[in-house]
């Protein structure tokens, strides 16, 4: 499964939604209705599932799935493991 479709997974379990509806360009907070917790609930899910760290300064940069895609595969592209 890549990193997308992980994420996309995760996202629409987590508020309960289809798949479908999520793509790379979708704003987690204005196009799902996620908040806060929710954003810091799935930043916790990928920390663990990937052993990598997004500081919280790092997550304010976090607007769309594709952020959060690309985030990870450059953190696991450059060893930047846990």
């Amino acid at each position: 499964m890549s990193t997308f479709e992980t994420v996309r997974t995760l996202l629409a379990r987590q508020l309960e939604i289809s798949p479908d509806t999520i793509d790379e360009k979708t704003k987690i907070l204005d196009d799902l209705g996620a908040d806060s917790l929710d954003l810091v609930e799935l930043i916790t899910t990928l920390e663990e599932g990937y052993n990598i760290i997004i500081t919280s300064d790092l997550s304010g940069e976090i607007i769309t799935v594709g952020d959060i895609v690309n985030f990870i595969d450059r953190q696991l592209a450059s060893g930047g493991l846990k």
